[in-house]
C-alpha cells in the first residue's frame, strides 16, 4: 500500500486543517507507442488521460471521468529538444506548424477507478470520440479562418490535412443520461457527446459555422463572435454543470487577444460563461482575473500570459472550484457568481468596437465592473508530490478532490498521476 503523503497547506483562512494526499498512479502502464524520427531519436509515448476530470452525482462513489486531448503534439519551439532534428527542417513547409507523430490518435474519454488503498486507479472504459455514423475523429486541427489556426505536420514535417471534426477535447461533465459536454480549445467550442462518443452538436461562435464544414456531426453557432479572438491554443480547456444539471459552465483559458496579440499577452481579464442548457443560450457573462505570474511559486515569471484557466468544478449552482495554473503549478479557488460579481453580458464589453476592450482594462472599478471574488483553496507549490500540470478535478462523495495532472502524452517524459486531497475547506451544495 503506498504510504499516505501528509503536507501543510497555506490557505486563506489560517484555522484551515493541513490535507491529507494520497498519491494515486496507473494499475497499468498507459502506452501508447514509439516514433523514430530522422534525427534517428526515438520518443516513447504514453497515453495522456487526464486534461479534465469530473464525477457526477449518479456516479458510483469510486468513479472518476476523464479526457484526453488531441494526441501527441509537439511545437516547433520544442522541435530539437524533443525530435532531434533542427526546427528549421522538421518545419520547413510551415512558419505556423505543430508537429503530431501520432496524427490518428482520436481524442478519448476514459473512466476510471480509484483504488486509493492500493494508490491506484485502474482504467475501466475508452471511448473515442466520433462523428455522428461513427468514424473516429482525429485532433488535428481545424481549417479556420475567423480564429488563428496552427498546420499540423508529421513525424518527418510533411503537411497533414486539416480536418473540419477534429477536436482539441480539454473539459468534460457527464450527465444523468450517460451523454458528456465538453470543453474544446481550437475552434473555441463546446460539444454534446453521446455515451458512445458519437458527437451530437458542436456549438461554436457566431461567424464561424463555415470553417466546419463537413465535420461529420451538426455544427451551431451559439457562442458569442468575440470568442473567435481567442489567442492560439488558448481557447476553452473547461467545463462544469450546476447539479440540477440546469447550467452548463465553461472560461476562456486566457484573456482574447481583443484587439490584438498584445492585449493577450498584458492582460488578466478572461471571461466566464454561464449557459442554460434546455435552451442552449449563454445568459451570464462574468470577469474572471488572472494572478499576478510571480506568485506561482513553483516556477514564476514575468510574462502575464502564462497564468491560465484549464478547469471548472461546480461545487453548487453558481458556486465553482477554478483551476488556475502555470506549467509548474496549480492553484484551486472558489468563486460565486452570486456575490456581487458583474454580469457583463450584452455590454458594450461584446461590443467588437469598444475601446479600450475589456482585455485591455485594468482598471475595472472605474469600468463599473465588479470581477469575480476568489478564495485561494489549494496551491501545489506548498505540496512536493504533487505533479505539474495539474488539469483535472473531480468532487469525491466525501467532499474529497481527486487531481489529475496532463502529462502531455510523455513527450518530455512526465507520467500520469492522480491526487486524492482530503480536508481542503470547501463545501458542496444544492
Amino acid at each position: 500500500m503506498r504510504a499516505l503523503a501528509v503536507a501543510v497547506l497555506l490557505l486563506a483562512t489560517p484555522a484551515a486543517a493541513s490535507p491529507q494526499i494520497v498519491v494515486l498512479e496507473p494499475s497499468t502502464p498507459l502506452t501508447l507507442g514509439s516514433v523514430t524520427f530522422e534525427s534517428g531519436r526515438q520518443v516513447a509515448f504514453s497515453i495522456g488521460i487526464g486534461s479534465a476530470a469530473f464525477r457526477g452525482r449518479h456516479d458510483p462513489p469510486d468513479v472518476a471521468w476523464t479526457v484526453s486531448d488531441r494526441g501527441p503534439n509537439i511545437a516547433c519551439t520544442q522541435a530539437l529538444a524533443i525530435t532531434g532534428v533542427p526546427r528549421e527542417r522538421i518545419c520547413a513547409a510551415a512558419n505556423n506548424g505543430r508537429i503530431y507523430p501520432v496524427p490518428a490518435y482520436a481524442p478519448t474519454i476514459y473512466g476510471l477507478r480509484l483504488d486509493p488503498e492500493r494508490g491506484v486507479f485502474h482504467v475501466f472504459d475508452a471511448i473515442a470520440l466520433k462523428t455522428a455514423d461513427g468514424r473516429p475523429i482525429d485532433g488535428l486541427l481545424n481549417p479556420l479562418t475567423v480564429a488563428t489556426t496552427e498546420t499540423p505536420l508529421d513525424a518527418r514535417g510533411r503537411v497533414l490535412a486539416q480536418n473540419a471534426s477534429a477536436v482539441d477535447a480539454e473539459g468534460i461533465v457527464r450527465l444523468a443520461d450517460g451523454t458528456f459536454w465538453i470543453g474544446e480549445e481550437n475552434a473555441p467550442s463546446i460539444l454534446h457527446v453521446a455515451a458512445d462518443g458519437r458527437i451530437l452538436m458542436r456549438i461554436v461562435p457566431a461567424g464561424t459555422g463555415a470553417d466546419f464544414a463537413g465535420a461529420g456531426y451538426p455544427v451551431f453557432e451559439g457562442l458569442p463572435a468575440l470568442l473567435a479572438r481567442r489567442f492560439t491554443n488558448r481557447g476553452i480547456e473547461s467545463m462544469a454543470i450546476s447539479p440540477d444539471e440546469r447550467f452548463l459552465y465553461t472560461m476562456l483559458q486566457n484573456p482574447l487577444a481583443n484587439p490584438d496579440a498584445r492585449a493577450y499577452q498584458q492582460a488578466k481579464n478572461t471571461r466566464l460563461l454561464k449557459i442554460e442548457r434546455a435552451t442552449l443560450r449563454v445568459v451570464g457573462q462574468y470577469v474572471y482575473q488572472l494572478d499576478d505570474p510571480q506568485s506561482f511559486r513553483k516556477d514564476p515569471s514575468n510574462r502575464q500570459s502564462d497564468p491560465r484557466i484549464s478547469e471548472l468544478t461546480a461545487l453548487g449552482t453558481d458556486r465553482l472550484l477554478v483551476l488556475e495554473r502555470t506549467d509548474g503549478t496549480t492553484k484551486l479557488y472558489e468563486v460565486d457568481l452570486r456575490a456581487g460579481a458583474t454580469d457583463i453580458l450584452g455590454s458594450r464589453w461584446d461590443d467588437p468596437a469598444t475601446r479600450p476592450t475589456l482585455e485591455q482594462s485594468n482598471d475595472l472599478v472605474g469600468a463599473g465592473i465588479t470581477p469575480l471574488g476568489k478564495r485561494l483553496v489549494f496551491d501545489s507549490a506548498d505540496h512536493p508530490q504533487a505533479p505539474t500540470k495539474l488539469e483535472g478535478v473531480a468532487v469525491l462523495p466525501d467532499g474529497a478532490l481527486f487531481l489529475i495532472n496532463d502529462d502531455d502524452f510523455g513527450i518530455t517524459g512526465e507520467r500520469t498521476v492522480g491526487l486524492i486531497v482530503r480536508g481542503l475547506d470547501i463545501r458542496t451544495t444544492d
